[in-house]
């Protein structure tokens, strides 16, 4: 007959089941990023290309080309058996709709790349197009966050999530920067689009900082040398802040990309120890997991357990052995205890849990906030995060009040009204 003890376990083989699937999860995100990286750096390349009318950086581009192919195929390794054995990753149901739409990004970059090769884009319209592909794989790190049930692994995907974001949009910066210099200046929206890239980097790797831990924000800050930071800031300085109308020397573009690039390269390397601290954390929880059932499976003589004990009073005398176990109702009591640990900790969990998620929901909450400012008053996004924000600032908010005020408005809002 089915006991107490032998649902223990199975609760203890399902935890240990979930913790193999964060596992593979964060080990997909690991991959992924890479990808990413990979991208992010043939973004920048095919702007300068471009901007340089394919004078600059053309065999820098084939090669970037070729990279960004290797890592694609990785990341579709990856995924290639989840296909007949979704259950192998937690949250599918969510995660997978995001896994399909990346992919149809990467199934169209041939043909980006071919356009940009003959010189038939833009920079501006090849860089939209790549941030469209990055946004679709930063959607499949961001939901693998959000549906992570351990909160020590939810912590280190959300310090990690918000630090590929925050490279994301040093990423775009690089792509930026590199077409302003080489068209010859910015107008006004220009200044104040590269400037809110600059705000959403910081924003991103302030979260980062409250993630992680004391020796990966250490890493961070000592990841460029100050000479490298200095230059960076010059060129922000003359690329972001010059009035409108100054002309900027396109010789700056390749310096730009060179001190934008060293100093994503170094984010990488922290983005690498973000991945190495989860995989390890992973490995010791499902360690951890392992080594606590088999402790309790040596529990397993329980099944000579009399139930009518749990309601019975404490013994006021060492109980006798149950007739043929040795164990008496010792077992019993570890059974119980067992029982209790495990509520306790499960409810620890859950709080810790909600802690970390409240970040990732404000992030939704925000996001859905500016979707709709954007739809119902013709506002790009970054205007609609200055809206936000500046309210916030003139009311003394919080900005995700803020957003869920608009949000509760909605109704309210008509569509399609005028800016």
């Amino acid at each position: 007959m089915t006991n107490s003890l032998g649902f223990l376990l199975a609760a203890r083989r399902c935890e240990i089941d979930e913790l193999d699937q964060l596992a593979r999860t964060s080990e997909l995100v690991s991959t992924i990023g890479r990808l990413v990286h990979a991208l992010q750096r043939e973004r920048g390349l095919s702007n300068v290309f471009l901007g340089s009318g394919g004078r600059r950086y053309a065999a820098e581009r084939q090669a970037q080309v070729a990279e960004s192919l290797q890592r694609e195929a990785q990341v579709r390794a990856a995924l290639d058996p989840l296909v007949n054995d979704p259950r192998r990753l937690a949250g599918g149901a969510r995660l997978f709709p995001r896994v399909a739409y990346a992919l149809q990004g990467l199934d169209a970059l041939p043909a980006l790349r071919q356009r940009v090769q003959s010189l038939a884009l833009s920079p501006e319209m090849a860089m939209a197009a790549f941030v469209r592909l990055l946004s679709a794989l930063l959607a499949v790190v961001f939901e693998a966050a959000d549906g992570a049930t351990d909160p020590d692994i939810s912590r280190w995907l959300v310090a990690l999530f918000n630090f590929m974001q925050g490279k994301e949009f040093a990423g775009q910066e690089r792509a930026f920067g590199v077409a302003a210099f080489l068209r010859g200046g910015n107008d006004d929206v220009q200044r104040q689009h590269w400037l809110h890239l600059i705000e959403s980097q910081e924003r991103c790797f302030r979260v980062f900082r409250d993630f992680s831990n004391e020796a990966l924000r250490a890493r961070w800050h000592a990841g460029a040398s100050a000479v490298q930071l200095a230059e960076l800031e010059r060129l922000r300085r003359i690329g972001c802040t010059s009035p409108a109308g100054t002309v900027l020397d396109a010789n700056l573009g390749p310096q730009w990309f060179e001190a934008c690039t060293q100093r994503i390269d170094a984010m990488q390397a922290v983005e690498d120890a973000l991945a190495e601290e989860l995989r390890a954390l992973c490995g010791r929880k499902v360690a951890q997991a392992r080594a606590e059932l088999q402790r309790d499976e040596a529990l397993k003589m329980g099944n000579s357990v009399q139930s009518g004990h749990f309601f019975a009073e404490a013994p006021s005398a060492e109980p006798a052995a149950l007739p043929g176990t040795g164990y008496g109702r010792q077992l019993e009591h570890s059974v119980l205890q067992l029982v209790q640990e495990q509520s306790q900790r499960l409810q620890a969990m859950n709080d810790e849990l909600q802690q970390v998620r409240a970040t990732l929901n404000e992030r939704k909450v925000v996001e859905r906030a500016k979707g709709l400012l954007m739809a119902h008053r013709h506002l790009s996004e970054e205007e609609a995060h200055k809206m936000l924000r500046q309210t916030a600032m003139n009311q003394n908010r919080r900005l995700v009040d803020v957003a869920e005020s608009v949000l509760a408005m909605a109704d309210f809002l008509p569509r399609g009204a005028p800016h």
